[in-house]
């Protein structure tokens, strides 16, 4: 495959725009522009990082699991330094406001909310209110900030990962925005740009007992457990609106529970997130996700020990 041809493939996939993917890999944007258009050769240099992003962006890339393992062993070593993670972020206004407003903006953002970082600070931190952004987007974003605080608090009490709890927490995400909050769906549903089947409606109930016995169960990978509960949660789509932000908090609170960092997951690898997700469940390989919700979680711990 010609690199004019992967340069294409990447654009699409990742959503990324000439200037950015040219500063990804290190060149003006008029030497992109050329070599998308065929009509320059790269350098060595160049076109290494162009076939590593092709790699990345097209789920091609194969990490090594002695990689992913020593990831693993690093953020359980932050662990056992941060004894009481929770407490950590609660009882520090700095972090708490700096993993509010991170998991807020970007997980919103993931759902093309138009809202920027400061606009979502002023909303959720100063009750602010922009007349030229759209009142369910400024909810979203305060619903999402108590969500979260709600989740901390009911981790801090040590109360369980429930079935209730994912009600609750979608009954305030939803507050204010969608009549169904709180409440599975009752009709049919499909995952937009993506090929993959949700569940029939009348086996919700079910397959979310399924989700809490797979949350509760012993599984020594955490990590490993975290995203498998991740994908099949997407997978079954149970609610008729909030499903990913839903399961980014379930995510969260998975990690939390294990006294693990959140998982920042960023706006701008939505791609690799959407991508890596989409592999895990037509594949059954979890690999790729693994190691991307561990970048996610170093993410957080920088927050938290900064």
């Amino acid at each position: 495959m010609k690199i004019s041809e992967k340069l294409q493939i990447i654009t699409k996939i990742s959503g990324l725009t000439q200037q950015r993917l040219a500063e990804k890999i290190d060149i003006s944007f008029v030497a992109l522009n050329n070599l998308i258009n065929d009509k320059a050769q790269p350098r060595t240099n160049t076109q290494n990082k162009i076939n590593e992003l092709y790699l990345i962006y097209s789920g091609k890339k194969q990490i090594p699991r002695n990689i992913i393992e020593a990831k693993k062993e690093i953020i359980f070593k932050k662990s056992k330094i941060n004894k009481n993670i929770i407490k950590i972020i609660l009882s520090n206004e700095n972090i708490l406001k700096q993993i509010v407003l991170s998991l807020t903006y970007n997980t919103n953002r993931i759902e093309s909310s138009t809202l920027t970082e400061n606009e979502t600070a002023a909303i959720i931190f100063d009750n602010i209110a922009f007349a030229n952004r759209t009142i369910v987007e400024q909810l979203e974003a305060k619903n999402h900030q108590t969500a979260l605080m709600y989740l901390f608090n009911h981790l801090l009490k040590k109360k369980p990962v429930s079935e209730e709890l994912i009600l609750r927490l979608h009954s305030i995400l939803l507050n204010g925005i969608n009549s169904d909050a709180g409440f599975y769906r009752r009709h049919a549903v499909r995952i937009v740009g993506a090929n993959i089947a949700t569940a029939n409606y009348l086996k919700i109930p079910e397959l979310m007992k399924q989700i809490v016995c797979l949350v509760c169960n012993q599984e020594k990978d955490t990590i490993k457990k975290v995203c498998i509960t991740h994908s099949k949660f997407k997978q079954i789509h149970p609610f008729s609106d909030g499903n990913a932000r839903i399961g980014r908090l379930l995510l969260q609170a998975l990690l939390l529970q294990k006294n693990l960092a959140p998982a920042i997951i960023k706006q701008e690898n939505r791609a690799l997130y959407m991508k890596y997700l989409n592999i895990s469940q037509t594949r059954e390989d979890f690999s790729l996700f693994e190691d991307f919700i561990c970048d996610a979680i170093l993410e957080g711990y920088k927050m938290i020990e900064e």
